[in-house]
């Protein structure tokens, strides 16, 4: 999160220039294959640099900052879709329940990886615009939008039942007979009722959020250069495996652990907050 102050440089700054002298003898740096020659990986190269001469340290640093921040962005807005669409299906019924209702079973019906791939493919062609705003092919917003989109069934259609549920308990009834409108007892009434599930969701869909933006931006289909991410860190390295397995193995490692350490921390709110539930975010 903080790779702009420890970082010695930037992700995409090349360093072979130079790298090797006239007379052949070795530098700090690294061969071109991409392995550290000189003292050992210590130094201000400590995972030696890429085919493109760029820092891996420092590309492992910024594609961790982007994998979280796309992650955490991702699940806000699936967060707040599912719970908008959730909400409404659940208190409304009626055709707005049958056509929300549809649309998630839609979504529902593609599998997370190739709903995601044809989305990010299809906008990082072209980009989009928004309103008066042009979003490039190559932003950080195309995962975002991908993946906040796509795991919206996965949050909404809890939500809903359990919107279901409230809509008939005796506060509820209360509020109607006082004369609140239904926009007023979905904000005051349901909603803050739905906190507790809704923070479990979130925390666990953080780390799929993750793990999905390493998966498409593997495929091409996520982060696009330049950027760094560690999806693409192991698809950039996945050919020099044989010769330089750092370039794959170091980001496949931070992400294993990152998505482990999410996953523990969202088991450990949910038992927090109900010892009794099992809420699993299917794929």
């Amino acid at each position: 999160l903080w790779a702009t102050h420890v970082a010695h440089t930037t992700p995409t700054e090349n360093h072979l220039t130079d790298m090797v002298t006239i007379d052949g003898e070795r530098t700090n740096v690294v061969g071109l294959d991409g392995v550290p020659i000189g003292p050992t990986y210590s130094g201000e190269f400590f995972l030696g640099a890429d085919r493109n001469g760029r820092d891996v340290m420092v590309r492992l640093l910024y594609g961790g900052r982007n994998s979280l921040m796309i992650g955490v962005a991702a699940a806000v807005m699936t967060t707040l879709l599912s719970i908008l669409l959730g909400v409404l299906a659940g208190y409304l019924r009626g055709p707005v329940d049958v056509a929300i209702r549809s649309l998630l079973d839609v979504m529902w019906s593609f599998p997370v990886i190739i709903l995601g791939v044809a989305l990010g493919v299809a906008l990082a062609l072209g980009g989009f615009k928004l309103g008066p705003i042009t979003i490039s092919g190559n932003s950080l917003l195309i995962p975002i939008f991908v993946i906040g989109l796509v795991y919206v069934p996965y949050m909404a259609r809890p939500v809903r039942g359990q919107v279901l549920s409230l809509r008939e308990k005796e506060f509820v009834e209360a509020a109607r007979a006082q004369g609140a409108s239904p926009a007023r007892i979905m904000l005051t009434e349901i909603v803050p009722n739905l906190l507790s599930t809704i923070l479990v969701f979130f925390t666990l869909l953080i780390a799929n959020a993750v793990l999905l933006e390493s998966a498409l931006s593997f495929l091409g289909a996520g982060v696009r250069a330049p950027n760094p991410s560690w999806g693409t860190m192991i698809d950039e390295g996945i050919d020099r495996i044989a010769t330089a397995p750092h370039l794959t193995v170091v980001p496949g490692i931070m992400l294993v652990m990152t998505v482990l350490s999410l996953n523990v921390f969202g088991d450990g709110v949910r038992d927090a907050l109900d010892p009794r539930a099992k809420v699993r975010l299917e794929h």
